[in-house]
This record gives C-alpha cells, sequence and structure tokens, in this order.
C-alpha cells in the first residue's frame, strides 16, 4: 500500500512539475520559423557576423554543439540515458518543449558520452559545420537513431527538436561589440 502511494504521488509530482516547466519556457519571439528552412534562415543571417555569447559556450562551441546532436540522430549517440528514461521522462519532457514550441536546456552541458565540441576551431568553420549537419539531416531519409534522452523521434519530430535546441543555444549568442 505504501509503495503505490509513493509511486501516485510520483507521478503527480513529475505531472506537476512538467506543467510548471511548460510555462516557465520563454514564449518571446523566435529568431525563425519553427522548420529546418527557418533555421537555416538564421544561421544564413549569422554568416560573416562577429557574434559573442553573453555567458558560456563560445559561438564556436555551441555550433560545433548543435551539429553534433544533428549528426548523432542520424549516426547513433555515444550514451543513451536508461531505458525507463527514454520511454517516460524524456518523451514527456519533449512534448512539453513541443507543445510550447521551445526548449530549455543547461546550455553548457555537453551530450552525454560525445566528444569534446573545440573542432573546427573557427566560428565560421563551426558554421559551416552546423549547416552541414542540417542539410545532411534534411537529405536523410533512413532511420534515425534513438535520441539519447527523447528515445524514438520521428524526421519531423527530430527536426523540431534540434531547430528548438538551435534557438535555445542562441538566445545566449549576440552580435559581437565592435
Amino acid at each position: 500500500m505504501q509503495r503505490r502511494t509513493l509511486l501516485k504521488g510520483a507521478a503527480l509530482g513529475g505531472v506537476a512539475a512538467m506543467g510548471a516547466g511548460f510555462w516557465a519556457l520563454p514564449t518571446g519571439p523566435r529568431p525563425a520559423a519553427l522548420t529546418l528552412d527557418g533555421a537555416r534562415q538564421v544561421l544564413d543571417s549569422l554568416t560573416g557576423r562577429a557574434l559573442s555569447s553573453s555567458r558560456g559556450w563560445s559561438p564556436t562551441e555551441v555550433f560545433n554543439h548543435c551539429a553534433q546532436s544533428i549528426d548523432y540522430s542520424i549516426d547513433g549517440y555515444p550514451q543513451l540515458k536508461p531505458a525507463w528514461f527514454r520511454s517516460s521522462i524524456g518523451p514527456a519532457a519533449f512534448a512539453v518543449f513541443s507543445a510550447r514550441g521551445a526548449m530549455r536546456h543547461p546550455l553548457d552541458e555537453p551530450i552525454p558520452g560525445a566528444a569534446a565540441i573545440t573542432e573546427p576551431n573557427s566560428q565560421d568553420a563551426a558554421l559551416q559545420r552546423l549547416r552541414a549537419a542540417f542539410e545532411r539531416f534534411a537529405a536523410h531519409s533512413g532511420e534515425l537513431q534513438p535520441h539519447f534522452a527523447y528515445g524514438a523521434l520521428s524526421h519531423a519530430e527530430y527536426a523540431e527538436a534540434h531547430v528548438m535546441h538551435l534557438y535555445n543555444h542562441l538566445s545566449l549568442i549576440q552580435l559581437a561589440q565592435a
């Protein structure tokens, strides 16, 4: 009986936390449409511009990190969260992000098990890497690998996740002060 009460309480607490998280997500304007084309437009607008980050990773690191995530959706993530997480909490979190049209996550947290995000080491090359990753993803028609936290996602869901992920990271990037 106590175990059942504990499980019910944990489930209700999780639902309440996700509901609160839903309303805590940003509601301001997005940099562009929540589509692959929207992301391309944003990346086009950043090409050749001096950028800085208000905190955390540099723009170069952000572009490498986002490209890495896109590549892992095709090639496989180096580490996955436990199956129970990828079939419960992860998909629920993605559903909240998708419903809100925005993602919020720690902006200096590497992908579990991922290689360092230092290559390429120039902003322009990292931006080109990210553009190439988006193009590769857009052209990919095969099976996609499970997301390390969200689990199995369709191509459309992954596209949305990648764009929300990029836009969340871009919230800390601005034009550099001259």
